[in-house]
């Protein structure tokens, strides 16, 4: 079933509602869940907000063309109304962002108009718990443009065994180092509209077991996309592995398609890759 909207959603009544909800949620990956397709047509972009967006993370501004990342953003409120239904069965508290797929067909206009939907692609079962997919979609003229798959995982006890850690893949070479300042998470949530407290302040993010405020993981991608770039038509696969905290010190590192950002240790924050479309 499709629903379109006449607007994008505000998303503090959406966080609201999630938390709420959040301790009646039993998560699991048999669970039912919204089979509800969200769609807002003549979508166009707010090129003020874009700019913001595109100084925090680092992209070149004035060029009429998306970054590779934003149309996640255009989304995002369309996810939270999803993840924050009375019917969505994990709870929205606690919720980690584990990994993203995009795939963009061509360039797009930042001036263009587009339609979006948004819907749950389903449950599955993890060794840490439940993880959810949320798919995003970017419609020119009827044809998809761009669509992303998002997965968010929701930690609880399970039956599975535990699996062998993975071995530590080898540092790619380092590019540069980035010294981040503590208002990161602040600006990109101005930017994004995800203001989640545990990127804005320490003292909320202590709330939720870290000793400083975190990193967007969306912005780590594309702060690394910004350095890196990418093809007009490409596939973009990261997954987030570790906060980054903030203030703090990280090391971006790249080698021909892939890229990653590591802080002391070589302790791996994020990796990703890029490859052209055929």
């Amino acid at each position: 079933m499709s629903l379109v909207l006449t607007g994008s959603p505000s998303l503090p009544p959406l966080l609201a509602r999630g938390a709420l909800l959040s301790p009646f949620k039993r998560p699991s990956p048999d669970a039912e869940f919204p089979r509800t397709r969200l769609v807002l047509p003549g979508l166009r972009v707010d090129l003020a907000r874009l700019a913001a967006y595109e100084r925090v993370c680092g992209f070149a501004t004035g060029d009429d063309a998306l970054p590779l990342t934003y149309p996640h953003v255009l989304g995002f409120p369309l996810a939270m109304r999803l993840m924050s239904d009375r019917g969505f069965p994990l709870p929205l508290l606690g919720l980690v962002h584990t990994s993203i797929d995009i795939t963009r067909r061509r360039s797009l206009a930042a001036t263009g108009g587009y339609e979006l939907a948004v819907y749950v692609g389903g449950l599955e079962p993890h060794r840490r718990g439940t993880e959810a997919s949320v798919i995003t979609e970017l419609r020119s003229d009827g044809d998809v443009v761009w669509e992303s798959r998002s997965t968010y995982l929701a930690r609880h006890r399970t039956n599975a065994e535990p699996s062998a850690d993975r071995a530590a893949p080898t540092p790619l070479p380092a590019v540069a180092e980035w010294r981040l300042a503590g208002d990161v998470g602040r600006r990109y949530g101005a930017a994004s509209g995800d203001r989640n407290p545990i990127h804005l302040h320490p003292l909320t993010a202590r709330l939720f077991g870290f000793p400083r405020a975190i990193a967007h993981g969306m912005w780590t991608v594309a702060r690394c996309l910004a350095a890196h770039g990418a093809p007009d038509a490409v596939l973009m696969r990261a997954e987030f592995r570790a906060p980054v905290l903030l203030p703090g010190t990280v090391t971006y590192a790249e080698d021909g398609g892939r890229f990653e950002l590591r802080g002391s240790g070589d302790r791996l924050h994020m990796s990703g890759c890029v490859d052209p479309l055929r």
